[in-house]
């Protein structure tokens, strides 16, 4: 899969007359001198498949058959290294286990990479995220610009890599569709056990906790995200994640997690309530939600422009709002006034892929982006209304709902990567029905 990653990336790179240079995360300081748990970046590990810090890939379109097309800088073998900070791949055997066509050490970057780079008048770069190495490509830069000689000309310009990796990444693979599936799946137990959890007196990290223990005992990486656990008026809070207040019967629950496979990302949020019933007021909201997510999934189809589940989710959610009298007018001019975005103020949809939010542009042309098999994204509709929100009947207030599902564009549609979690009021109050719901202690 990776190798042809690369085989594509190199076919766009030779059209442009350019080469590329990507870099692996680095080490991210958690405090003093405690470190995050290592993620690759998401461009590096499509092109690589290689998890090891302190490593940058080189691809360059061979020219009249002058040379290697990707090189891979990594760490050398180094056993004391090793016995306190673990196993590294090597040089030696990098060539044999990723595919590529040479691997050096990474203490030769920097003067090696002229040599590679020399006559590309192109250099596909992400800048803005590193500042010492941005530095070193800056001198690398003026290196080639200094020894340029006769026909051989400089680097003319540095470019984005939103145009060249960011597109390739947008189409998934049938191999990067079953990784998502996998995510997806892991994702679903997940939810269905942190229903199960979820009662009156369990704290929010609690249902946390059990979620992020289906994820690793799945073999999952992680949580794609920080998981959102939100029970009561702080479901109002978009980015909620202190995940600390106890749940209270009457309340509703809104949890927002995703398992991480073979870092790419599932992103799936369900909200039920901590008892066993829905009130009448949460039911209503909750319908409308779930009536404006299921029609907007519908919108997900080859052809479609990427904003068509947005415009049909929208509708139906004002629509809602004003038969239950949150909202007073027609629906065209509430519409048209963005009033509903008191209740409703984000997108229902972002690509979805090796990052939560997934690259790719949205916008092509200037109009929005028409929808293609191998597109992923998801479908998240929802209503919030503020707990001191006085413009409204005391009975809505402090109620936050979402429903989010990952959807693949195919050739005849749709899937639901994450169909099966329960969703509807019906299966959701089975579900909850089914356990035992007294108060913890």
């Amino acid at each position: 899969m990776f190798a042809e990653h690369r085989r594509r990336l190199l076919e766009v790179l030779r059209a442009e007359g350019a080469a590329a240079v990507v870099p692996t995360a680095s080490h991210k300081i958690r405090n003093h001198d405690s470190h995050y748990r290592f993620r690759p970046d998401s461009d590096f590990w499509y092109l690589t498949g290689f998890a090891e810090p302190e490593s940058v890939l080189v691809l360059r379109p061979a020219v009249e058959g002058s040379g290697p097309e990707s090189v891979l800088f990594l760490r050398e073998k180094d056993r004391d290294q090793e016995i306190w900070n673990g196993r590294r791949l090597g040089v030696a055997a990098a060539r044999r286990e990723l595919g590529v066509d040479e691997a050096r050490p990474i203490e030769r970057l920097a003067e090696d990479l002229p040599a590679l780079l020399e006559g590309r008048e192109r250099i596909v770069y992400r800048t803005g995220i590193d500042e010492a190495r941005d530095r070193r490509m800056l001198e690398t830069l003026a290196c080639l610009r200094a020894r340029a000689r006769g026909l051989v000309p400089p680097p003319a310009e540095l470019l984005d890599p939103a145009p060249f990796v960011h597109e390739l990444r947008l189409r998934k693979s049938a191999r990067e569709v079953e990784i998502l599936r996998r995510a997806a799946a892991v994702t679903r137990d997940a939810h269905v056990e942190a229903m199960r959890r979820a009662r009156p007196g369990v704290r929010e990290y609690e249902v946390e906790a059990a979620l992020e223990h289906v994820f690793r005992r799945a073999g999952s990486t992680g949580p794609a995200y920080t998981s959102i656990v939100a029970g009561g008026a702080n479901a109002t809070i978009l980015h909620y994640v202190e995940n600390q207040d106890a749940l209270k019967d009457g309340d509703l629950l809104l949890v927002d997690a995703g398992a991480e496979w073979e870092y790419y990302a599932s992103d799936v949020t369900r909200t039920y309530p901590v008892g066993p019933r829905f009130s009448p007021e949460q039911r209503a909201l909750y319908e409308v939600v779930l009536e404006a997510q299921l029609a907007a999934i519908d919108e997900v189809k080859p052809g479609a422009k990427f904003t068509a589940p947005h415009e049909r989710a929208v509708r139906i959610l004002c629509e809602g709002l004003v038969r239950h009298g949150l909202l007073r007018g027609p629906v065209e001019d509430i519409l048209k006034s963005g009033g509903f975005r008191r209740f409703y103020m984000h997108r229902t949809s972002h690509w979805l892929g090796l990052d939560v939010h997934d690259c790719g542009a949205y916008v092509r042309d200037g109009s929005p982006r028409t929808l293609e098999a191998g597109m992923v994204l998801t479908v998240e509709p929802g209503l919030y209304v503020a707990a001191d929100d006085d413009s409204v009947e005391s009975r809505w207030r402090g109620i936050g709902i979402r429903i989010e599902d990952d959807v693949l564009v195919t050739a005849g549609g749709r899937e639901v990567l994450t169909a099966g979690i329960p969703k509807t009021v019906e299966e959701i109050e089975a579900a909850r029905g089914r356990r035992s719901l007294e108060p913890v202690g």
